[in-house]
């Protein structure tokens, strides 16, 4: 990142942190926040995610809510998803799911968390489905890759997760993981994190994106790419080629709201294509990272406010 756009990043979400601005936020944003989130209901949700698969784009469904307050809260999460993975098969379109472990009570009681978490990776393999992991900030990192290991070894392989580029340490987990045979999600990272950490120069977050990709598809190991980066989009597609391999070895994964085009003219090429699609009523902290992710999505809202 830039010095520019890494002010941008730590300010927004440093300014969206604010209570009162949160309450305004919740109370007047909705509208603006519908470009990037599904509606509040998982029929809304289902039905967009009919309209993607009529254009060739797979799904990943994500009922949003993170750092519950109290287990029972959690409960209810895991209950959602339970009736979520019921939806998907009712309608049989192509979707899998994402979750968040704190959504799940990872910061209240990690038993309990696990718990929730494997009665729902259970109930989606007993529908074949699969569930992503998806990863939160460094204070959850090792026991987000723990429980999944975890899971791996119980025989639910089911599940996978998601490595972040800008971390130091994933450069040791990749390896962990490919060896763990665990299936992931590539993403450069979406929170704010400190220089004791993770990479703070756009170069070197590049660079380890692009060193976790290679490891996967030398090895031909089944990916997710994660990005709206058309430079890493272009690599991609360009080194696949090179080494002859398969367009079914890996898929791109971008988010609701953004880059339809382009994710339809992939699916169009022939890649697989799979869009991250939330939903529910627990919108803000989603929200607030798209926009802190780079300016130009911020213009995009603002563009949409004002039509």
């Amino acid at each position: 990142m830039s010095i520019g756009s890494t002010w941008y990043r730590q300010s927004l979400l440093t300014f969206t942190g604010i209570p009162l601005v949160e309450k305004l936020s919740t109370s007047y944003g909705k509208k603006l926040a519908s470009r990037f989130v599904a509606g509040e209901t998982l029929g809304e949700a289902l039905n967009e995610v009919e309209k993607l698969g009529k254009l060739g784009i797979m799904a990943t469904l994500d009922h949003l809510g993170e750092g519950v307050h109290d287990i029972g809260e959690a409960g209810s999460y895991k209950e959602q998803y339970v009736k979520l993975i019921d939806g998907i098969t009712e309608r049989g379109v192509s979707s899998n799911v994402s979750l968040k472990p704190t959504q799940m009570g990872l910061a209240l009681d990690q038993a309990a968390c696990y718990a929730n978490i494997r009665e729902v990776v259970k109930h989606a393999r007993r529908h074949r489905n699969f569930v992503r992991i998806d990863m939160e900030n460094t204070p959850y990192t090792k026991s987000t890759l723990d429980m999944v290991k975890r899971l791996h070894a119980e025989g639910l392989t089911n599940v996978g997760t998601v490595l972040q580029a800008y971390l130091f340490r994933t450069e040791q987990d990749v390896k962990d993981m490919l060896q763990a045979r665990i299936s992931l999600r590539l993403v450069k990272g979406a929170y704010k994190e400190s220089a004791e950490v993770a990479f703070q120069s756009k170069a070197e977050v590049l660079v380890s994106f692009k060193s976790m990709i290679k490891q996967h598809l030398d090895r031909r190991v089944y990916t997710a790419i994660a990005s709206h980066d058309d430079q890493i989009i272009s690599w991609v597609k360009t080194y696949a080629r090179a080494h002859r391999i398969p367009k079914n070895v890996f898929e791109f994964q971008m988010l609701y709201g953004l880059r339809m085009k382009e994710q339809a003219q992939l699916a169009s090429e022939g890649y697989r294509v799979r869009c991250y699609v939330p939903y529910g009523s627990m919108w803000y902290p989603y929200f607030t990272r798209r926009l802190a992710e780079k300016p130009a999505n911020l213009l995009l809202v603002l563009k949409h406010m004002f039509k």
